[in-house]
């Protein structure tokens, strides 16, 4: 598959695609540079030859179509904040965005539903799911992604540790497979033993299998109430291994992140504002959990968060701060929010896993992490998702030369998810693998499972033209 060969957008192609996209094709020097790239400049930068701004499945349908009788690849675009060079046209050829494609078209109260364009940025979907006092539980840290895009890699977020990820929330979608050809997978019901899940399979493929362009999510009734709790440790360990007596106690954070003490003082210099202690009762702060628990009622919180501060107190925690108005509460999360917007405003050379690990494997995971920083030239900050042990682990230089960071990077890499796969985790959590962690996967799963993945590839996309490169296909 690697020896694949790709044809060249023709300028005959170029008109049928003005055709089909009356002046919204770009080609060329008239592609803006931030179309090169995701946000992870990393992983490399390539042009498309041509840039298509659809507004509708039938004009993606029409532009694939016509790719793939010419063999010409054809990336998906979205709001671009990806982290792995996943939406990055490595093969150049035609890449389609999807961002003018925003609507949020209807609201099925009774089925509990919402039916949108996969343009549909998941700050607009969260706020207008609100506006109808309803919820929509996924909750990625990157709130101007498009949702889409957060199907695409089954993005976790915040509160999947109480609602589960993305994947849990697909009812239904409208794809355009790489042949041109339009199918509506799933269904507006909750379950389905109906052949193989092909809705399943969509999701978390990168766009290498089809592209989404519209989807049906569930939602939920709004909680009436919500609260969030700061809790300061003296140590990441034992901030860390506060985080099984949560459950074990009966008790279901909607959210559960740690922070070191570190990237949160970056972060907040960063905002400009100071939200967290860095010093209690004589205690030196070095880890932070941030707690949030949503209820029916003020009254069934109150009981929650004493029953909550009773727990992290006994495990080691230096003592607890209710978040408990709308300011406060706002602030703690944004402080959350922007760690990485922090980390990347004040670092030249950035790489980043976004590794997953039994939560009980957590504390010793990044310690072994955090050890390795002794042996680079370049620091390792992390923050991450403590409750279902997704972690988002930096590694950060202002002085390095790129290619001696990159060298550096590979053999921390290597280590890290090496130790992720001997506890029984697996290499992404969230942000998936992109052309940036392809190696890493094959190693983690072995060749039988990356043959499979190989075979889906080829019966999904016989010639090979959608995004790729990416996943388990190789240029």
């Amino acid at each position: 598959m690697s020896e694949y060969q790709y044809n060249k957008v023709t300028p005959e192609m170029i008109e049928k695609f003005k055709e089909i996209a009356p002046k919204r094709v770009l080609v060329g020097d008239e592609i803006n540079e931030d179309f090169t790239h995701d946000e992870m400049a990393i992983y490399g930068k390539a042009r498309p030859e041509v840039l298509v701004e659809a507004t509708s499945t039938e004009e993606v349908a029409a532009i694939v179509k016509l790719c793939n009788e010419n063999k010409v690849p054809v990336t998906p675009s979205g709001a671009r904040t990806g982290l792995v060079g996943g939406a990055v046209s490595i093969g150049g050829g035609v890449m389609i965005s999807l961002t003018k494609m925003n609507k949020i078209l209807e609201y099925d109260k009774e089925n509990f539903v919402v039916k949108i364009q996969s343009g549909v940025l998941l700050n607009d979907l969260a706020q207008d799911a609100e506006k109808q006092g309803l919820l929509y539980p996924p909750d990625p840290g990157e709130k101007f992604a498009t949702v889409g895009g957060n199907v695409a890699t089954n993005a976790g977020g915040m509160r999947a540790v109480k609602y589960g990820c993305t994947r849990d929330y697909v009812r239904a979608m409208t794809v355009v497979l790489p042949t041109g050809e339009i199918v509506k997978l799933g269904a507006t019901v909750s379950k389905t033993s109906s052949g193989y899940s092909l809705l399943n399979l969509m999701i978390g493929s990168e766009g290498t299998l089809g592209i989404i362009t519209e989807l049906t999510l569930k939602v939920i009734p709004a909680p009436k109430s919500v609260i969030s709790l700061i809790i300061p440790y003296e140590n990441l360990e034992d901030c860390i291994a506060t985080v099984p007596k949560f459950f074990m106690n009966h008790l279901a954070p909607q959210a559960l992140e740690f922070m070191e003490k570190e990237v949160v003082m970056d972060t907040e210099k960063f905002l400009g504002k100071q939200v967290y202690p860095k010093e209690m009762e004589g205690i030196e702060v070095g880890a932070y959990l941030l707690a949030t628990f949503d209820g029916n009622s003020e009254e069934q919180l109150e009981d929650i968060v004493e029953q909550a501060a009773e727990v992290v107190v006994e495990a080691g925690a230096i003592d607890v701060l209710v978040a408990d108005t709308p300011a406060l509460k706002k602030d703690a999360w944004a402080v959350r929010g922007a760690l990485l917007e922090a980390i990347e405003a004040d670092t030249v050379l950035l790489d980043e896993c976004d590794v997953v690990v039994p939560t009980n494997k957590i504390a010793e995971f990044l310690t072994y992490t955090k050890s390795l920083e002794a042996e680079a030239d370049f620091r390792v900050k992390s923050f991450g998702h403590a409750g279902d042990g997704n972690l988002h682990i930096y590694t950060c230089s202002n002085d390095m030369e790129e290619a001696e960071f990159k060298k550096q990077v590979a053999v921390f890499m290597d280590k890290v998810y090496a130790k992720a796969t001997e506890f029984g985790g697996m290499i992404s959590g969230e942000h998936g693998i992109g052309h940036g962690k392809m190696d890493y996967l094959a190693e983690s799963l072995g060749p039988v499972q990356m043959r499979i993945m190989e075979g889906v590839k080829e019966v999904f996309d016989p010639n090979m033209i959608l995004n790729p490169g990416k996943i388990c296909y190789k240029l």
